[in-house]
């Protein structure tokens, strides 16, 4: 299990946070239920989510597909590293399910999310961790940084649905 605590590093690491108006119990719905991640994952004016599998443990499956223009999917398959209910999630591309070595084409991350109650709301805590800073430079002029900002914004909207 990984520790709670770990240094964030600017140079490698980007960091998004939200305060959701709604319980923990709300958002960990939505990040581990793949019905709810086909709804807020990928950018709306960007494409749509075809298929979701997850299964939040350690060496569990993190799989979504990204449907294309064309009707092609483009897969994005992980391991979750660590699962603690109401409180984190850790998953990585680095590495299949079952913690076999990954082949991947896109830049790898791991992702860590942490949730925090909040007087009646939840601290939500997205952290993408890259192997170094050419990585993390190719997902901020990409558009993966913009598009991950918007999927939070529509995780945050979901939940807020949910209540």
């Amino acid at each position: 299990m990984m520790s709670k605590q770990f240094a964030v590093d600017p140079k490698l690491d980007i960091v998004i946070e939200r305060f959701i108006d709604a319980p923990v119990r709300l958002v960990w719905e939505a990040l581990t239920k793949p019905e709810h991640l086909k709804e807020w994952y990928m950018p709306r004016a960007w494409g749509r989510v075809s298929r979701a599998e997850m299964d939040p443990r350690p060496g569990g499956i993190f799989s979504i597909d990204i449907a294309g223009e064309n009707g092609e999917d483009f897969p994005n398959l992980g391991c979750f590293l660590d699962a603690v209910p109401m409180e984190r999630l850790v998953w990585t591309s680095m590495l299949f399910p079952g913690y076999r070595p990954a082949v991947f084409d896109d830049v790898p991350i791991t992702a860590i999310v942490t949730m925090k109650p909040e007087g009646t709301g939840t601290r939500y805590v997205f952290t993408a961790l890259h192997r170094n800073e050419a990585d993390l430079e190719a997902n901020r002029t990409s558009g993966w940084l913009e598009g991950t900002n918007i999927a939070v914004d529509q995780l945050v909207e979901l939940v807020l649905s949910l209540k």
